[in-house]
């Protein structure tokens, strides 16, 4: 018999009965492959003779889609695990907890979601909340041995302290490459500096920064050149450059800098330079059961295969019994399993649906700030994507 192609099939496809294909009960006349939920059909290649996602007619060739995302959307794919949604299931377990809160970086749990909302959360801190950054890098004078190109780009790398609230957008259809920019979209800044000699250096010294003015230039150098009237609206805040410390370039007698830069605000999206975060990413809760009592010198060997802290040892009757005090600890090194006497006493896992978040900011905003602004933005992405159904449902 000839061997036909698989056919891809999809749920709630235009193309009627086919398009969905039937689903098995376990213990069908092809295997246990098959499950009574009609989910376990998302992201299968069906058999185009049997309809069941079985490899008949096909060799050895196995036709199910590695990588399927798990969601809320298709519940069931782990055994004890409920995930099915429900809105009073969700008000009533979702919660942030602040574990840690700095001027720069920041911990917190997110607790009772889907992994999906949560990458969602994570890639919206990452490219899409705004920053001010620098656009435009207008070179005067350039003597330097770093060329306009290079010197450019490091100068746009520079996180520059501003509020992007209190600026708007600026309309790069209408401007041209010369225009300034107004007070309300444009943030100039100035470098201008230039190295000599120092004349009060010792005859016989040999180090730069005895012997030279200005020779390393820093990002405290960038001076904040005020345009219209934002001398008045932003008397308060400190415009400039995050970092003072930041070297730019290196110079030497007789070499200067002279240049006008433009910051501009935009997102991560567009370009790394907006990215307000130095890192945002996060990890499952790890979850750890003891499922016997384990004691004496077996304790002893358990609590040293995870990380401090995971594992303590408490005194019953003059025994040492291990207990798990902080799972939050464990960096999931998975040590245990090395010990034949320990890798079925202890149960390893993760809480599927409890988030640990870090946040760690580049200084533009503090990270709660950053926070309350991502979550303003998936806010509005939900908004938008409402009001495109009511429309298409209108129309």
């Amino acid at each position: 018999m000839e061997r036909r192609e698989p056919l891809l099939y999809r749920k709630g496809g235009a193309g009627g009965a086919k398009d969905s294909p039937p689903t098995r009960q376990n213990g069908s006349q092809h295997g246990e492959r098959g499950r009574n939920s009609e989910s376990s059909n998302i992201g299968r290649i069906w058999c185009d003779e049997c309809k069941c996602g079985c490899d008949r007619g096909f060799g050895e060739a196995q036709h199910v889609l590695c990588g399927v995302v798990h969601t809320t959307d298709f519940p069931g794919n782990y055994p004890g695990y409920d995930d099915t949604w429900n809105v009073e299931k969700f008000q009533k377990n979702f919660r942030i907890d602040v574990v840690h809160l700095d001027e720069n970086s920041m911990e917190f749990d997110m607790v009772g979601i889907d992994a999906a909302i949560a990458n969602a959360f994570r890639r919206i801190l990452l490219a899409e909340v705004p920053t001010m950054a620098i656009e435009k890098v207008f070179i005067y004078s350039n003597t330097s041995i770093v060329q306009d190109e290079v010197l450019a780009h490091r100068l746009g790398l520079i996180p520059i302290k501003a509020d992007p609230r209190l600026f708007e957008y600026r309309n790069t259809g209408e401007e041209s490459a010369e225009e300034e920019g107004s007070e309300i979209d444009t943030i100039q800044l100035q470098l201008k500096i230039k190295c000599s000699r120092n004349p009060r250096a010792s005859k016989d010294s040999s180090d730069p920064r005895e012997l030279y003015l200005n020779h390393m230039v820093y990002s405290k150098d960038i001076k904040w050149v005020p345009i219209g009237n934002q001398a008045d609206v932003f008397a308060d805040c400190c415009i400039g450059p995050v970092h003072d410390d930041i070297l730019i370039a290196q110079l030497r007698p007789g070499q200067e800098l002279d240049i006008v830069m433009h910051c501009v605000k935009g997102i991560g999206k567009d370009h790394a330079k907006f990215s307000p975060v130095a890192t945002a990413s996060y990890r499952l809760l790890p979850e750890i059961t003891l499922l016997e009592v384990v004691e004496g010198e077996k304790a002893e060997r358990l609590k040293q295969c995870f990380s401090r802290g995971v594992i303590d040892l408490e005194d019953i009757n003059g025994t040492k019994v291990a207990k798990v005090v902080n799972s939050r600890l464990d960096t999931c090194s998975r040590e245990v399993l090395r010990h034949s006497d320990l890798k079925n006493v202890v149960k390893l896992g993760r809480v599927r649906d409890h988030f640990i978040f870090t946040v760690e900011s580049t200084g533009i905003l503090p990270p709660d700030v950053l926070v309350t602004e991502a979550i303003k933005v998936l806010m509005a992405k939900c908004q938008r994507f409402l009001n495109e159904l009511d429309s298409t449902v209108m129309e």
